[in-house]
């Protein structure tokens, strides 16, 4: 039986032209761009004046897998909106959410006023995918440096039709962290005015020329220790809003934390629970609920291949958790996408593989068309 699912997680990979056409080229040249070593062993990141140096990068665009074929090779679809779509029907994916990959360097820019002009040209770009077919719903990158950019792109991307808010899980270099409320306030106001769903990605922290993105570890089981660091951006991100306040002020803010796994959910909820309650004395704001209300209510995850991912909703709980297939991305399920659905989901009750599978996506973005019934080999709409 063919089951079909949303993915909580995807990618867009950007033509290399997107900034050059988009941009005046004073500008355009100091956006995010990659030059690799000729052995394909090392890249250099060109952002804004910067050079980063990093080896076995977490997101990429010409990444190759392990048969030597590069992401254009593998999923020629990737960029091509109709094409796209064929490579979902035949994985069995329905809608996705669906980020940005070489733009998520964006985050490392120091200008604020260069970084809100290269998220709309990036954001212009993505949203004919969105426009395109519905199936598709695009991430709106914001500009985080500061509130005035960030808001004025999340009211421009609300009114244009996107549905998602990509933040990266820290704000840019300089900027105050999450938990400070009167930087961000007017932030989450307009989140929750627009009523834009916060995506945060892991493995998007700012960096600079002094820091090595993804490297964190050296030596012995370094590459495997430094793909376990990335996961952490996102949880700690979502807990500085529940500590802070933002789902107390702002109870309509949905976000969800994409690619870094689910089971963490239950015990940040927890963990958070016992600081409230064996803490209060030096708890500061005061919440009206538990901690743990708010993480089960207003946050979500998404996962790829964790076996534990499907019992963080059917031992602990936490309804709030989708699949993702990182299409096209080589550490994602393109071609076995459906040999690990049925992996993760052939002993699962029906009711609560299809909260994984579809109802927790429907659930934030009710505008997908519904995903055909699971044994429908081709679907109704092309």
């Amino acid at each position: 039986m063919k089951i079909w699912a949303n993915s909580g997680d995807s990618h867009l990979v950007e033509p290399d032209d997107i900034f050059s056409t988009r941009l005046p080229r004073e500008l355009a040249d100091r956006m995010p761009r990659s030059v690799k070593d000729a052995d394909g062993s090392h890249e250099t990141l060109h952002v804004d004046g910067q050079e980063i140096r990093r080896r076995m990068p977490n997101i990429e665009t010409s990444l190759t897998d392990e048969n030597g074929l590069t992401v254009s090779q593998r999923a020629p679809g990737a960029n091509d909106m109709s094409l796209r779509l064929q490579d979902l029907n035949a994985e069995g994916i329905w809608a996705e959410l669906v980020y940005p990959s070489i733009g998520i360097w964006m985050s490392s820019i120091r200008d604020p006023k260069l970084l809100a002009a290269g998220c709309a040209a990036v954001n212009d770009w993505a949203f004919e995918f969105q426009r395109f077919n519905e199936r598709y719903v695009t991430t709106a990158t914001i500009p985080l440096l500061d509130s005035e950019h960030a808001v004025a792109e999340i009211e421009r991307s609300a009114a244009i039709g996107f549905k998602a808010a990509y933040f990266s899980v820290t704000p840019g270099l300089g900027a105050r962290d999450w938990h400070y409320t009167d930087d961000w306030e007017p932030v989450w106001s307009a989140i929750e005015e627009t009523g834009l769903v916060i995506a945060f990605h892991i493995g998007t922290e700012a960096h600079d020329a002094t820091s090595t993105h993804g490297n964190y570890f050296r030596g012995p089981g370094g590459a495997m220790l430094n793909y376990m660091e990335t996961t952490y951006g996102g949880q700690r991100a979502v807990s500085k809003m529940i500590a802070s306040g933002v789902f107390d002020r702002h109870p309509g803010i949905k976000t969800i934390v994409s690619e870094g796994g689910a089971t963490w959910g239950p015990f940040v909820a927890d963990r958070l629970d016992e600081a409230y309650r064996q803490h209060a004395v030096m708890i500061n704001p005061k919440l009206r609920r538990l901690p743990s209300e708010y993480l089960y209510e207003n946050v979500y995850a998404s996962f790829q291949h964790d076996r534990s991912a499907v019992k963080a909703v059917t031992a602990m709980g936490w309804q709030n958790v989708c699949w993702g297939s990182d299409y096209p991305h080589t550490e994602g399920t393109y071609g076995h996408t459906q040999k690990t659905l049925h992996e993760l989901f052939d002993d699962v009750d029906e009711a609560a593989m299809r909260r994984m599978t579809v109802g927790a996506f429907e659930e934030l973005f009710p505008h997908v068309p519904a995903a055909p019934s699971n044994g429908t080999e081709t679907p109704g709409e092309a």
